[in-house]
């Protein structure tokens, strides 16, 4: 048989670009996601060289932890991109939460943000340039300035060297002086302004270049050189710490993108019974719509990954199998799905709350049995020993208050009722239950109905 075949692919990711071959299981999610994710891929705050933390850019922000990703592709190892990243992996929750997550945002946990999370550096500079003009003068770095009562250097250069430049590692606050710049009156030649006479002393005007900004900022750090014309040129580079906040724009590799919407303190997060508490909460709203099953397999790839401390790889039409994590997560003792049961950190029971309304809505239609069922026997029931005596609470079958056994009965109350009971008695207060001995007297009638069947009064004298 002829083959009719002329050309074939290497690998048959490699029809996908660069941006799109980053993507974990593209072939899994809806194609518009993957167009997005090729056009938001490009504005990640990450890594962007080995020499960046030695470059003077004008504008440049950075990661403060970046890190490889857990779910990678055959793209990521051929470009290296593992090496240079351009996110962090998270701890993701796909639940409801507080209501601050519709509309695609996000819940931020505040412990993971307060240890680094998200966390980015912005760098900025200053450049200033010292002339030479045409009257042989030039531009000067002075001093900083001493208050002359004192004897201490003026607040506004306080950040300032021995040499009117700014100190690497000081903080500098908004109208600071960084460079102490002076500049000639007079720049021209005498022949220029016609003045032939004999050059007077120059003076000089300071014009100074200061910090504008209403976050402080630190001096990451000074360069001196020069530039074509051999004049000289001072280039401070300042760093400031960036923090997610409220309004800041997150995305996964799969084009979701959303807001942080809240940002919880870690007592109040969901946690499981391991205690782990998760770094993001998403709403689960999020995937029908946009049938990103990709990201689905990214979470399962990651969560398997993380148990065994291995990377797995959701390469475009290959990668690793469903099948093999689900059964990674089985043998970690995990759902095979990848769900697990969450507390709520407000309430701890994490159902819905059951208020006075709802309970006349209960009892209105007639299902007063269901309160019974639902706020006690499912939920705190307790067996507690009562003496009909004193109608105070007994232990083991006895009562310690009348040192009798003989009227003690077990009843069945919610645990709260009981503790209740407890906390008033600890505050001299004494709480009694009434019994009434049903038992007793259920007796008490059969009994009198047994006598009068057999024709016997209830005084036991026998009828004619």
């Amino acid at each position: 048989m002829q083959r009719e075949t002329t050309h074939l692919e290497i690998e048959p990711f490699t029809i996908l670009g660069v941006c799109a071959g980053l993507i974990p299981y593209p072939h899994h999610n809806q194609s518009p996601r993957n167009t997005y994710q090729c056009a938001m891929g490009k504005q990640a705050i990450g890594t962007i060289a080995y020499n960046q933390r030695n470059r003077i850019d004008t504008l440049m922000y950075l990661l403060t932890y970046p890190e490889a990703p857990m779910v990678k592709s055959k793209t990521i190892d051929l470009i290296g991109f593992d090496k240079v990243p351009a996110g962090q992996n998270a701890m993701v929750a796909v639940m409801s939460y507080s209501g601050y997550d519709i509309e695609d945002a996000l819940i931020l946990n505040k412990a993971s943000v307060d240890r680094g999370f998200g966390r980015c550096h912005v760098y900025r500079n200053q450049k200033c340039i010292l002339k030479k003009y045409a009257n042989q003068s030039f531009d000067r770095i002075m001093g900083p300035l001493i208050d002359g009562n004192t004897r201490e250097v003026i607040w506004k250069h306080k950040v300032l060297d021995q040499d009117g430049i700014c100190s690497p590692g000081e903080r500098v606050t908004n109208k600071q002086v960084l460079l102490n710049k002076s500049m000639p009156v007079v720049t021209m030649s005498p022949i220029e302004t016609g003045n032939k006479s004999e050059q007077q002393q120059q003076e000089f005007q300071d014009v100074p270049i200061t910090y504008k900004g209403p976050v402080d900022s630190y001096i990451e750090n000074v360069m001196i050189s020069s530039n074509p014309e051999e004049a000289f040129l001072i280039k401070v580079l300042l760093r400031q710490t960036r923090r997610p906040e409220i309004g800041d724009k997150f995305s996964s590799r799969h084009g979701q993108k959303g807001v942080c919407g809240l940002i919880v303190q870690q007592e109040d997060m969901p946690f499981n019974d391991l205690g782990i508490c998760p770094d993001i909460i998403m709403n689960p709203h999020g995937f029908p719509s946009r049938m990103t099953v990709g990201k689905l397999m990214e979470l399962l790839a990651g969560k398997a990954g993380l148990l065994d401390g291995q990377f797995h790889y959701g390469t475009a039409f290959g990668g690793d199998k469903v099948e093999d994590m689900c059964q990674d997560l089985i043998r970690h003792g995990y759902n095979y799905l990848g769900k697990d049961f969450f507390t709520s950190g407000i309430t701890g029971d994490g159902g819905l709350r059951l208020g006075e309304m709802e309970r006349d809505c209960l009892i209105g239609y007639g299902a007063s049995m269901l309160l019974l069922e639902r706020l006690m026997i499912s939920s705190d029931q307790f067996e507690v020993d009562v003496c009909g005596e004193c109608g105070l609470l007994g232990y083991s079958g006895g009562c310690h208050y009348c040192k009798s056994s003989c009227n003690v009965s077990s009843l069945r109350i919610p645990y709260a009722c009981k503790l209740l009971f407890q906390e008033l008695q600890s505050m001299n207060i004494v709480p009694r239950l009434k019994l009434k001995n049903t038992q007793n007297e259920n007796c008490q009638e059969n009994e009198n109905n047994g006598l009068k069947d057999e024709g016997v009064d209830l005084d036991g004298k026998r009828r004619d």
